[in-house]
């Protein structure tokens, strides 16, 4: 079995993500995680939240790193990474998905692939479903901190088309698909829960 890789962030930010995920899938039945990267944060709140079912899903290069965690400290409510490139046309299917989790993705996808994501999102939720997406944002066109500035700054001069990505103009992209914006938890290090809810067919 493939070494487990390592994220100290993951270890660090859990439980507050958890604090939020704990309420708003409260009464969630299946979860599609989108970019579980590592398969910590998969691990983790399949075990808090025994309740849900919890569909990792990543690109392939990810899955070996998602199963070691997975074998190493699953449950029964964790399954296996499902293959999922926003790019796709067409996304995996899974029954029952009635909630959608993404960390740290945002920032790291260009926008083009940011709006397939909020499209893909709004295209298999049904009516009323969250959908919690956690990072780092600007708020009216304005960094929240000097870190995230210098994150941000970083963020590009790795590749160009990553970034951090404002919070009006996720809106703007999400509320034509039947994304509307329900709350906005401040977590800590200058990290946010996004809290969307699917409300009407596009």
């Amino acid at each position: 079995m493939t070494d487990k890789p390592f994220s100290p962030a993951c270890e660090r930010n859990r439980e507050p993500i958890l604090a939020v995920l704990g309420e708003v899938f409260e009464h969630a039945h299946a979860v599609l995680e989108i970019g579980s990267g590592t398969g910590q944060h998969a691990v983790y709140f399949a075990r808090a939240l025994p309740h849900v079912q919890w569909h990792p899903s990543d690109r392939a290069e990810y899955h070996d790193g998602i199963e070691a965690w997975r074998a190493d400290g699953g449950t029964d409510n964790l399954h296996p990474p499902l293959l999922l490139d926003v790019n796709m046309p067409q996304w995996p299917v899974v029954d029952g998905v009635d909630a959608v989790f993404s960390a740290n993705t945002a920032h790291i996808m260009s926008w083009q692939e940011v709006c397939l994501m909020l499209r893909g999102v709004a295209a298999l939720l049904p009516g009323g479903a969250p959908f919690c997406l956690y990072g780092p944002f600007n708020r009216a066109g304005a960094f929240t901190s000097d870190s995230n500035r210098e994150f941000h700054q970083s963020l590009q001069l790795r590749m160009p088309h990553m970034g951090l990505r404002d919070i009006d103009a996720l809106r703007e992209e999400a509320e034509p698909q039947g994304l509307m914006l329900e709350a906005v938890h401040e977590l800590p290090a200058n990290n946010l829960m996004l809290v969307w809810r699917r409300t009407h067919a596009p």
